[in-house]
């Protein structure tokens, strides 16, 4: 799916407003809205949405984001850690070019999500939902997604590392642009997924594991 490069790019640009109001609100309706440098060390801001908005530069560090929806919102050098997103909603999200760590996202749902050269540290995407979701040039390390359904979820360029596969749900996943698949567990989830050749493989000691064969 096309992606704004920049702010320009967005057909909303014209109407977005810098938002310099100090930190967000419990239930607070932003919309086309401008956040640009803001940096938010704690606090929460439970079940927010932000709607037709743009977040560049943003620095979040052990935010409460619950229960916030995201929809038709666009993210650039965002660099957010620990930041809680548990239930939260994306529809209609771009991230590019931003770093992300440790960051809380279970039982969340993601729809026409892009994740784009973003490096992703520790993400908790356990019970989850992501439909049409695509993680682009992107560095995935520790990714948990036990529990979670994944529908049309394509990983083009990007590494895969360490990541928690169990009881996942797999409907046109396509692994084959993976530069890089590492699964920690969880291997025999990946029924109905799309690998190559190289990476059949290179997952083979994952699935005897699953499947309890001794291979000397």
């Amino acid at each position: 799916m096309p992606v704004a490069q920049s702010l320009e790019e967005l057909p909303y640009a014209a109407y977005l407003q810098r938002h310099d109001e100090g930190p967000l609100e419990h239930d607070g309706n932003y919309t086309e809205v401008h956040l640009d440098g803001v940096e938010l060390d704690g606090g929460e801001a439970t079940s927010v949405k932000f709607i037709e908005s743009a977040f560049t530069g943003v620095a979040l560090a052990d935010v409460g984001l619950e229960r916030a929806r995201f929809s038709d919102v666009w993210l650039s050098r965002n660099r957010w850690l620990g930041v809680r997103l548990v239930e939260a909603e994306w529809l209609d999200v771009s991230m590019l070019d931003s770093s992300l760590a440790g960051v809380q996202a279970y039982g969340s749902r993601l729809r026409r999500v892009v994740f784009q050269r973003c490096k992703i540290d520790t993400f908790n995407l356990r019970g989850a939902a992501l439909f049409d979701v695509v993680f682009e040039d992107c560095e995935l390390n520790e990714l948990d997604c036990a529990g979670a359904s994944l529908s049309n979820v394509t990983f083009p360029g990007t590494a895969i590392r360490n990541a928690r596969l169990s009881q996942v749900k797999c409907t046109k996943v396509d692994l084959r642009g993976a530069r890089e698949l590492d699964v920690a567990d969880g291997a025999e989830s990946l029924r109905g997924a799309i690998v190559d050749e190289r990476q059949l493989i290179e997952l083979a000691p994952a699935f005897a594991t699953a499947l309890g064969i001794v291979v000397k």
